[in-house]
């Protein structure tokens, strides 16, 4: 089960003349190095959820990506870029010394994962995609599918706001709301590092990466779409998704028929944070899988 924990420690690392911040929690002989989702929210979500896996012996490091958190908040628009946050990530796992590293991606982190497996694949024990997608344009289809739930006159009328760019408009946020509480977390009471990391989001990554809301994607990801080279990732993956997640069953089932080793497991109960919806089931899933794979 989650819970609060201070760091053991707390570094700042120096990237392009930026400061980023991280965290590591135990210090295990192998590391669970964590990529929250996002764009543009801080680390807290994630890190909350997972350094509890110091039980298991691991070394749990997370860092607030660029322009989140306690790190730097520049705001040009050019450093809001996947390949930028790639080289973010190794320069991390440098400067902190982690080696080889269990590499779990949630969401958004999940994409930064999977492009950094395909940057530095030696650098990698296991890969862990949590609630995540390789192929943008097909997570797309399936976003329009969640949408057309809540009825045609509904969804003509978010299509009507967003061709006219009054997203604001209370009638589009009530449809938005809906959906967030249908596929995003599915629990009356959102956890208390969930608000956390909600209400520090910072909106200038997150609308210049994927969009103005979790439904639609204008951003430059929107495109994105690594399915053709994940054979090329061949270390133990395990890919983990909700029943109702935004990111679907489906998506994590394209991922997994190209992966070469990878393990899918799917949470009747969940949407798209299944390590608060659903937890009986989902730390289960994830210590065995790291269990099974210690010094991979």
């Amino acid at each position: 089960m989650w819970r609060e924990m201070a760091p053991d420690a707390q570094v700042d690392v120096t990237i392009d003349g930026y400061r980023v911040v991280t965290y590591s929690f135990g210090k295990g002989k192998e590391t669970l190095f964590c990529l929250n989702g996002g764009p543009g929210l801080p680390c807290d979500y994630l890190r909350e959820a997972h350094s509890c896996l110091i039980d298991d012996g691991f070394r749990v490091v997370t860092f607030d990506q660029l322009g989140t958190g306690k790190s730097d908040r520049p705001t040009d628009q050019k450093l809001w870029d996947i390949t930028r946050y790639v080289a973010e990530v190794e320069t991390i796992r440098q400067k902190l010394d982690l080696g080889q590293v269990h590499l779990l991606g949630h969401s958004w982190g999940g994409w930064l994962a999977i492009e950094y497996a395909l940057t530095h694949p030696g650098a990698l024990r296991t890969l862990i995609l949590e609630d995540t997608v390789a192929d943008m344009p097909h997570l797309v289809s399936e976003l329009n599918r969640l949408r057309a739930a809540l009825g045609a006159e509904t969804v003509a009328m978010m299509q009507r706001h967003e061709a006219e760019g009054t997203i604001n408009h209370s009638a589009y946020q009530a449809a938005i709301t809906i959906l967030n509480y249908r596929h995003v977390c599915r629990l009356d009471e959102w956890p208390a590092p969930v608000k956390r990391s909600l209400d520090d989001w910072n909106m200038g990554p997150y609308v210049t990466m994927q969009g103005p809301n979790e439904f639609l994607y204008t951003g430059n990801l929107k495109d994105w779409n690594r399915v053709p080279e994940l054979h090329r990732i061949t270390v133990p993956v395990l890919i983990t998704t909700g029943q109702h997640d935004e990111l679907t069953p489906a998506c994590a089932l394209r991922m997994k028929q190209h992966l070469p080793n990878a393990e899918l497991h799917c949470f009747p109960n969940s949407s798209h944070m299944p390590f608060y919806e659903e937890p009986e089931a989902y730390y289960p899933v994830l210590r065995g899988f790291l269990k099974r794979h210690r010094g991979a």
